[in-house]
């Protein structure tokens, strides 16, 4: 056993500690943004034009991949906002984090 409390039901995790830090609030944010901006991305593919001249599940698979990291990618380097938008949101209901933000008594 690895020592970690778990549920009868499926082996899920009870353990919430986790749940209240600020770190992993910045990281589910980052992950937001990365999902929002690739489901942008995808959105943005489908809106072709015209029918390109090599077109194959190859290169659409590819493609999708290309567009995952670059989304990925954008959410760590050049952020459109809103996955702090969504942290900062998150970050008002628990008090506890809020907390850690704050400057020390001087």
């Amino acid at each position: 056993m690895s020592g970690l409390p778990i549920s009868g039901v499926g082996g899920i995790s009870t353990d919430t500690s986790r749940l209240k830090s600020a770190d992993n609030l910045k990281k589910a944010g980052q992950q937001f943004e990365a999902v929002f901006t690739g489901m942008m991305l995808k959105s943005m593919r489908q809106a072709k034009l015209a029918d390109p001249l090599f077109d194959s599940k190859a290169l659409d698979t590819f493609t999708e991949m290309q567009d995952a990291r670059v989304a990925q990618s954008m959410s760590e380097s050049t952020p459109l906002g809103i996955g702090k938008a969504m942290t900062d949101f998150l970050s008002k209901s628990q008090g506890d984090l809020n907390e850690s933000k704050a400057d020390p008594p001087q």
